[in-house]
C-alpha cells in the first residue's frame, strides 16, 4: 500500500545553502536517508519544476515540490500496554491515552503506540477501514496530548462515527494552559489552518486553509498565565495549538509553536483532551465520558498557584 503527500514550498534565506537530501530530512524525519534519497533520484523531490541532485545546495526563492510516495506496509506487532478503559460496547471503546503515547505507528515508530496496545488486547476486533496500519482508529491525538479517543470495534461502528464526527454530532473539550492573561472570560477564535508555508511539520492559520472554530472559556488565571477549558468546533491538525499561538498565547512547553518552557518536568504541551460526547453506534444512546486532570496538568497548575 502507497500513501503520497504533495507539498511546495518557498526556500527562504535561512534554509539556503543545504543540501536538498538533508533539507528533506529535516522535514520528514521519519523517513530514512536512503528512502529520499531515491525520491530525489526517481524526480519525486523537484527543484523548480527540474530533476536535480540529492547534493544540490538550496538557493534563495528556490521551488521545492515534494511528492513522497511512502511504502505503508509497516510490520506492527502487538504489545501488552495496558490500556485505560474508559467505555466499552460491542461496537467501540473509549480510551485515555497517556501523555508521550503515539497514536499510531510511523515508519520509524512501530512499537509502544496506542495501536500495539490495541492489536495484543483486541486482535480480531477492530475496524480495518482505516488501513491495517491504523486499525479501529477513527481520530488521533498529538503524541503529547493525552485524553480521550473513540475506537472502532467493527467497520459498522467506523462508518458511524466518521459520519458523526463530519456533521459534528460529538463534542471534545481540552484543558490547555496558555502563556499571558485574557481580559475577556470566554472568546472564540475563527482562523483558517493550513500547512505550514516553509514547514511542512507544521501548521499554521493561512488565508486558504481550512476554517477552523475553536472556543475558550477561562477557567483560572495566574500571573502571568491562564487555565482554558477550550471546544473544538472543527478538527484540524494541531488546532489548539496552532489557534493558542496565533492570538499570542501558545500552549506552555509547546516549543513547536513558540510556548514557554516550565521548570516542571512534564510531557511536552499542557494540554488534556478530557470531555467527550458522543452516540453509540450500538445503542444509539449518547454517552458524556470526562476525566480529571492528568498529572502533568496538575504539576503545572500547583507550580503556576505557588508561583510568585
Amino acid at each position: 500500500m502507497m500513501s503520497e503527500e504533495i507539498t511546495k514550498l518557498r526556500i527562504n534565506i535561512e534554509d539556503a545553502g543545504q543540501r536538498l537530501d538533508l533539507f528533506i530530512s529535516t522535514l520528514y524525519p521519519d523517513l530514512s536517508r536512503s528512502f529520499i534519497q531515491k525520491q530525489i533520484k526517481s524526480g519525486n523531490i523537484l527543484i523548480n519544476n527540474s530533476l536535480t541532485k540529492v547534493s544540490y545546495q538550496l538557493k534563495p526563492d528556490d521551488l521545492l515540490t515534494i511528492k513522497i510516495e511512502a511504502d505503508t506496509n509497516l510490520t506492527i506487532l502487538p504489545e501488552n500496554i495496558d490500556l485505560d478503559i474508559k467505555y466499552e460496547d460491542n461496537q467501540m471503546l473509549v480510551v485515555n491515552k497517556p501523555s508521550g503515547m503515539l497514536t499510531h505507528p510511523t515508519t520509524v515508530e512501530t512499537q509502544n503506540t496506542l495501536v500495539n496496545a490495541l492489536l495484543y488486547h483486541y486482535p480480531n476486533n477492530l475496524s480495518t477501514c482505516n488501513g491495517k496500519e491504523r486499525p479501529g482508529i477513527v481520530h488521533r491525538l498529538d503524541r503529547n496530548t493525552s485524553g480521550l479517543l473513540m475506537i472502532a470495534k467493527t467497520d459498522k461502528a467506523y462508518e458511524f462515527l466518521k459520519q458523526k464526527m463530519q456533521n459534528r454530532d460529538f463534542k471534545k473539550k481540552y484543558y490547555a494552559i496558555v502563556s499571558g492573561n485574557f481580559d475577556e472570560d470566554e472568546g472564540v477564535i475563527e482562523n483558517n489552518i493550513g500547512r505550514h508555508p516553509t514547514k511542512p511539520e507544521k501548521m499554521a492559520v493561512t488565508t486558504d486553509g481550512k476554517p477552523s472554530i475553536t472556543k475558550y472559556n477561562v477557567l483560572e488565571r495566574f500571573a502571568g498565565f491562564t487555565l482554558l477549558d477550550v471546544t473544538l468546533e472543527t478538527g484540524r491538525t494541531h488546532q489548539i495549538r496552532v489557534h493558542m499561538s496565533h492570538i499570542g498565547h501558545p500552549i506552555i512547553n509547546d516549543t513547536m509553536y513558540g510556548g514557554q518552557t516550565l521548570p516542571v518536568k512534564t510531557n511536552e504541551q499542557a494540554l488534556q483532551a478530557y470531555f467527550l460526547k458522543f452516540v453509540s453506534p450500538f445503542d444509539d444512546n449518547e454517552h458524556i465520558i470526562t476525566l480529571e486532570p492528568d498529572n502533568d496538568i496538575i504539576k503545572a497548575i500547583n507550580y503556576l498557584r505557588n508561583k510568585k
